[in-house]
């Protein structure tokens, strides 16, 4: 059964981004330095020869999509909702501090979408890319917090924060699963089964 290959990748920097405000679903574009991170990106995915681009429709993702897709050569192929960053409601626009404190709960924030059912949204997401492009390559092009969080459940275990534009490489087979090769561009295991 053949590998499914997934770069997941998350969009260039923001304002927010580089004032460490919360985003989530808040739609934020990209800064001049994010656009110079999305067009960075094309070095290292070039590497690979994708059949399809997807991304999250809000702008951030949609025009890091763009600009590495135009670097490829390629055209973006679709926006999916479901790949929409986690929803963080009254914290969103915030940094850390008291305000954001006096929001936080177990797990997350008042008034903001679980981690659990961001992780199952995303992941469902992906599952169904995998299943709609099986044993092909799709660059995915989405959020820090949804890709942690999604691609964490499928290799069952906790990651780190995701940097802008830099690659992961995930590999679905549909009897073994998930299995990562690269996280924030680094190596992670050295086969991948199948």
């Amino acid at each position: 059964m053949p590998l499914t290959t997934f770069a997941l990748v998350r969009h260039g920097q923001t304002d927010w981004n580089a004032q460490r405000r919360l985003q989530g679903s808040t739609d934020i574009p990209l800064n001049d330095v994010g656009r110079g991170q999305a067009r960075d990106a094309v070095g290292v995915l070039s590497a690979y020869e994708w059949d399809a681009i997807v991304s999250s429709p809000l702008s951030r993702a949609a025009e890091t999509a763009e600009l590495i897709a135009a670097g490829l050569g390629l055209t973006v192929d679709r926006r999916v909702p479901e790949l929409t960053e986690r929803r963080f409601g009254p914290a969103e626009g915030l940094q850390a501090g008291p305000e954001l404190d006096a929001l936080r709960i177990p797990g997350g924030f008042r008034g903001a979408e679980s981690e659990d059912k961001a992780a199952s949204r995303g992941l469902a997401a992906l599952e169904a890319l995998a299943k709609e492009f099986n044993g092909r390559r799709v660059l995915v092009v989405a959020h820090g917090t949804l890709l942690r969080v999604s691609l964490g459940r499928a290799v069952g275990r906790t990651l780190q924060s995701i940097d802008n534009a830099v690659l992961n490489l995930a590999h679905h087979h549909p009897v073994d699963g998930w299995h990562l090769e690269y996280f924030n561009g680094e190596r992670v295991m050295a086969t991948i089964p199948g």
